[in-house]
């Protein structure tokens, strides 16, 4: 079983910039796909960016172009690059990996950082 950490949340202004980071314990081998979700209280978890073992990127319609996703497969760590964040963008924000089993793809989750884009 993969453990997640994150780090690099807190608050950021409006049209400023905000990095976060989470590292992956276990297999170095074992990950398929790590991206980053967000939920706010009342609603249900989404989906933010993840990028697929190879490269291949997905990104939600309401922070494509401001938002890039990073992963370094030696350190199996994932980045989340925050630029022009809008308040709509607080949330908590939830690591996830794919980890590959014989029984198929086991997900894991962070235990959440929170980011909050006010004045």
């Amino acid at each position: 079983q993969v453990q997640l950490v994150e780090s690099g949340g807190g608050l950021v202004q409006p049209g400023g910039s905000l990095g976060l980071s989470c590292s992956a314990s276990g297999s170095a081998l074992s990950i398929h796909a790590m991206g980053w979700y967000r939920q706010v209280p009342g609603k249900q978890r989404e989906l933010v960016a993840q990028m697929i073992r190879g490269g291949g990127t997905n990104y939600a319609d309401s922070v494509a172009g401001r938002f890039t996703i990073s992963r370094d497969y030696a350190k199996n760590t994932v980045y989340l690059q925050m630029n022009s964040p809008k308040p709509e963008d607080t949330a908590v924000y939830y690591c996830y990996a794919d980890e590959y089993s014989d029984s198929g793809l086991i997900g894991s989750w962070g235990q959440g950082t929170q980011v909050t884009v006010s004045s």
